[in-house]
């Protein structure tokens, strides 16, 4: 019975994009670097972020971190 009822509350799957803004948040916390800005701009662009082409990765890390804090899956 308790596979069942997990069965009933499991969590959904997070969105790819979610998933891969997630997986380079877990990457820089662990002690990586994001080497290329265009790959962390089009995570953000797919969150839903406006991103300039000229702004600071390390800003729109941030923004990144922000957005994943306030939608919860």
């Amino acid at each position: 019975m308790q596979w069942f009822k997990a069965w009933l509350t499991r969590r959904p799957a997070a969105s790819p994009e979610r998933q891969r803004a997630l997986d380079l948040i877990a990457a820089i916390d662990a002690g990586g670097l994001p080497l290329n800005p265009a790959r962390v701009n089009d995570i953000a662009r797919k969150l839903g972020l406006e991103v300039s082409t000229k702004a600071r990765i390390d800003d729109t890390i941030v923004r990144i971190r922000a957005a994943l804090q306030r939608d919860p899956p």
